[in-house]
């Protein structure tokens, strides 16, 4: 079990980070040019975008890599990263993986009793 959290956290902070810099992209774009806030409807907290699309993907590959050594910290550092990107950047086509396979890596790392056969 803690292999597969390391995997799929690992796997969902590198997409995470996808998702996160198109999101910081788009905020920043909306910020210089104003008139496409008119157009798209703009965003509601774009400082919250900018800060997740940064600390989630960290803390899910942090989590991803301290899987098999400290699952229960790792399974809290993969739930708060899943639950941050389902915050910020809601439930959608692009967010499904990422946020499915951290909150699957959090519950699997929390889930682990003892160490995986090696």
């Amino acid at each position: 079990m803690r292999n597969a959290a390391l995997i799929l956290g690992i796997i969902g902070g590198l997409w995470g980070m996808i998702v996160g810099l198109f999101s910081f992209g788009y905020t920043e774009l909306l910020a210089r040019f104003r008139e496409l806030e008119d157009i798209t409807g703009g965003v509601a907290n774009p400082a919250l975008i900018r800060a997740t699309s940064l600390v989630a993907p960290i803390l899910a590959i942090a989590g991803g890599a301290m899987a098999r050594s400290q699952n229960v910290a790792a399974g809290v550092l993969l739930l708060v990263s899943a639950a941050g990107m389902q915050l910020a950047f809601g439930f959608g086509v692009f967010t499904m993986f990422p946020i499915a396979m951290c909150a699957v890596a959090g519950l699997l790392a929390l889930a682990a009793r003892k160490p995986d056969p090696h």
